[in-house]
């Protein structure tokens, strides 16, 4: 073409073949691709050209009628359509216009003017073309980051509801299409939190059900904020019992110093926060906590309907059996665990703990300065021959020293029968007494 414009598809439409002939003959000599139609019924049956030239006066429809045909159309809605007419050209236009035509021409038809005409015409349908191009590409954007924000969306609401269930670590870990599912049964080397509250079970058996709500909601309220700052799994809680684990899923260099950093935020938030309330209130509740390393078998625990995050191994046993073990305000470590940390701690001795056929040395790091108590142990340990004996009742557990040797035991109403008798040596007490 003479601009440089691509060819186009033009479709001349007459009755008229000398008429049809001279048009395309002026079109082709422009590079355009030119086909032709001898009426209207066969110009609406042609593939839609990229323009047409369209006749007025033909036998069967007229231009008229086809070209309100083809505006009623959605694919030739916007084809460009010039009508070619040889009776009064005002008269024409209003109807032509009304039809739905673009341009005219009046018969004979000037070169110059119908190359202008067709030329100006093409170059609205470029723009027009490429208008709907970009509209296409916009529309697909839109619906690109539409279903980019929906599936955002969703993974954040999935997110939200897998973090009421799993900790927050598990539950970004399992909406994360990349990340290895950490539900799937590995060993791992953790460091494992177990702590509790001390005489939880004498105050369940004796508070209203309220006051028991009451406690469990400020203590899992601030426990549970200090868990989700340590970068530590709450892998469980069950009543005042809570299981924190380290490096797993997400794998940290510091395990062990994260773990007894919480352990220490948790004794005090316990101590200075939660004691003083509850103690205010007549509970008597103490918080202890115990710290282990070792190797547990981490993924997948329940079944079909209702699956959980788990950790199995004997660590977390040792972890729950030290803090079963310590005193209030302790926070009672391996040897492993001390290791570490790097730094010294006293030790409390080497522990029977319930569950361990061999004694376990542990440490204090929290610094309490406390002797542990043995709740549950029936193994002795070695104490000092010079202290006194002891028969006596702390909270749920029962302290007993005879001889140099130290108990600590859970209590049972025979325990009281036999307080009874000691508090009144040399005395006859009948059993209906008691």
């Amino acid at each position: 073409m003479t601009d440089g414009a691509p060819s186009r598809r033009i479709l001349v439409v007459d009755d008229d073949p000398r008429n049809a002939k001279l048009l395309a003959d002026l079109l082709r000599a422009e590079g355009h691709e030119v086909a032709t139609a001898a009426s209207g019924e066969e110009a609406l049956a042609r593939e839609p050209p990229d323009l047409m030239l369209l006749d007025v006066v033909m036998p069967g429809m007229s231009g008229y009628q086809v070209c309100r045909a083809l505006r009623a159309e959605a694919r030739t809605a916007t084809l460009p359509i010039v009508m070619v007419t040889a009776v009064d050209p005002r008269a024409e236009r209003v109807r032509g216009i009304e039809a739905g035509a673009d341009d005219f021409l009046s018969k004979p038809v000037d070169p110059d003017e119908l190359l202008a005409r067709v030329r100006s015409l093409l170059r609205i349908r470029t723009l027009h073309e490429r208008v709907e191009r970009q509209a296409a590409e916009l529309a697909g954007l839109n619906a690109g980051l539409e279903a980019q924000v929906r599936a955002q969306v969703d993974e954040l609401a999935r997110l939200a509801r897998l973090k009421r269930f799993f900790a927050p670590a598990v539950a970004e870990r399992l909406v994360a299409a990349d990340a290895v599912d950490p539900l799937r049964a590995h060993r791992a080397e953790v460091t494992v939190l177990a702590a509790a509250l001390r005489g939880f079970t004498a105050f369940a058996e004796s508070a209203e059900p309220e006051e028991l709500m009451a406690v469990l909601r400020d203590y899992h309220g601030a426990m549970g904020a200090l868990v989700d700052g340590s970068g530590g799994t709450l892998e469980r809680f069950s009543g005042d019992a809570m299981t924190v684990l380290f490096n797993d899923p997400v794998p940290v260099p510091d395990a062990a110093r994260r773990a007894v950093d919480l352990a220490l935020a948790m004794r005090a938030t316990s101590t200075d926060a939660l004691a003083t309330r509850w103690r205010a209130r007549g509970y008597d509740l103490d918080f202890v906590v115990g710290v282990a390393i070792g190797y547990a078998t981490i993924g997948t625990i329940g079944f079909a309907s209702r699956l959980d995050y788990g950790v199995v191994g004997i660590v977390t046993e040792l972890a729950a059996a030290l803090a079963a073990t310590a005193s209030p305000g302790q926070v009672l470590v391996t040897r492993r665990v001390l290791a570490e940390l790097g730094v010294s701690a006293r030790s409390v001795g080497t522990l029977v703990l319930p569950g361990f056929l061999r004694p376990i040395e542990a440490f204090d790091a929290g610094g309490s300065g406390e002797a542990p108590e043995h709740r549950g142990a029936l193994e002795p340990v070695t104490a000092d021959v010079e202290a006194p004996n002891v028969f006596r009742c702390e909270g749920d557990v029962w302290a007993i020293a005879y001889q140099g040797r130290d108990f600590r035991v859970r209590g049972t109403r025979g325990f009281v029968y036999l307080a009874a008798l000691l508090g009144q040596p040399g005395q006859r007490i009948p059993a209906h007494e008691l």
